[in-house]
């Protein structure tokens, strides 16, 4: 990096009278300085300044190219901020970051919690349903918040999701001359002139949050009843074996409630769902959403076969039913080497089908049973659901 023409810097609610020595030069030095309108007051960037777009674009900065070029971002770039989208277009020499200490830091550090055990969102632009995976019972969890009134707005979320006892600490302006922080619980909050730019802790009290085994109850779901029921989800996840950022076609989704607990299941896992019929596609895309998964489960609306060429390859692949010759020949083409894929029947033919494949091809052939207790005159009895038998292989 002798001479990059980009520098990334890390900015503080103190403005310039936080900045290291390097990140002064660069400033001083700098012909373009891009910022919000708050970071450009803060560092006095006059003439030189310009506003990022809303909503936020990386053009106008890679467009200046050949001259010296400094963006401001709140604390640390890399967490949360411009400078992994601006990297991630730029090589290692054309540019430099000097990063201050991120709000996460200050707000920890305020509150005494150690930053490492606790949940760190940037909500600006993300709803609030992002907590819904992690939020739970004594769980400690710090949000970036856009402005005062969605702040206002989480603890009304709060509560709907059942954790109105929990204690809401607010942070405005850390680490600067207009600091203050402020604390309620979420049922009985009353603070409504919070500033930007603005943190929100929680300390998480009330409901247990979502279990970390697979197989979430079915009432969990939107649905018109045609899905993959709990117990055979839990073993269908099994199966699939989610692991961390790999992709899952879910094929014939129905409410996508496998799509979802796969996203759910690993850090950065993503699915693809496809959905012939509107009305469940539709119920895919407000689970997603309910789920807070939204931004890593997408919906694809087709009759799955013709879809799959416009897909990212998987690492697995669920076919949940409606599954014949044809179409399993179709999948088994388009699926990489060394990807995963499970397919449930419940017809004796789609039955025999598999039968053949498992022959065939290997894997695993399992036949699920399950009955539940129900009233049986004044007493009880076993009431069987209909058999399933899933078929697990590895190309």
């Amino acid at each position: 990096m002798s001479d990059p023409w980009l520098t990334i810097i890390g900015l503080g609610a103190d403005g310039h009278a936080g900045l290291s020595d390097a990140s002064r030069v660069a400033l001083d030095t700098a012909e373009i300085i891009f910022g919000g309108p708050r970071h450009l007051e803060l560092v006095g960037a006059g003439s030189r300044g310009r506003e990022w777009p809303v909503p936020l674009k990386i053009d106008p900065v890679l467009a200046e190219k050949s001259r010296k070029v400094v963006v401001l971002a709140s604390g640390d770039p890399f967490w949360f901020g411009a400078g992994g989208s601006l990297s991630a277009h730029l090589s290692s020499g054309e540019w430099v970051s000097h990063p201050a200490p991120s709000t996460f830091a200050l707000a920890a550090s305020r509150l005494g919690w150690r930053l490492e055990e606790a949940i760190c969102l940037g909500l600006h632009a993300a709803p609030f349903e992002r907590l819904v995976p992690v939020l739970a019972r004594g769980v400690r969890a710090i949000c970036l918040l856009r402005d005062g009134a969605a702040v206002t707005a989480l603890a009304d979320w709060l509560v709907t999701k059942g954790f109105g006892a929990s204690h809401v600490t607010v942070l405005e302006s850390l680490g600067g001359p207009s600091e203050r922080i402020r604390a309620a619980t979420a049922e009985g909050f009353d603070i409504a002139d919070a500033a930007y730019p603005v943190a929100v802790a929680i300390a998480a009290e009330g409901a247990a949050g979502l279990p970390r085994a697979s197989g979430l109850p079915d009432e969990l779901f939107a649905s018109d009843g045609v899905m993959t029921k709990r117990p055979v989800r839990a073993l269908t996840l099994s199966a699939l074996a989610p692991g961390p950022g790999e992709v899952l076609w879910d094929l014939g989704a129905g409410s996508g409630s496998v799509a979802v607990e796969w996203c759910l299941a690993a850090a950065g896992a993503r699915a693809e769902a496809v959905e012939s019929r509107a009305d469940r596609a539709a119920n895919v895309r407000a689970n997603a959403t309910a789920f807070g998964i939204g931004h890593r489960l997408k919906v694809t609306e087709a009759d799955w076969p013709a879809a799959l060429a416009d897909l990212p390859k998987p690492d697995a692949v669920f076919i949940g039913g409606g599954a014949n010759s044809a179409r399993i020949e179709t999948v088994w083409t388009a699926m990489p080497e060394g990807s995963r894929l499970v397919v449930n029947a419940v017809t004796i033919e789609s039955e025999a089908l598999l039968a053949r494949y498992h022959a065939e091809k290997g894997g695993s052939l399992m036949r699920i049973e399950i009955a539940s207790a129900a009233p049986l005159g004044r007493l009880r009895g076993w009431e069987p659901a209909r058999p399933v038998v899933q078929w697990s292989v590895t190309r």
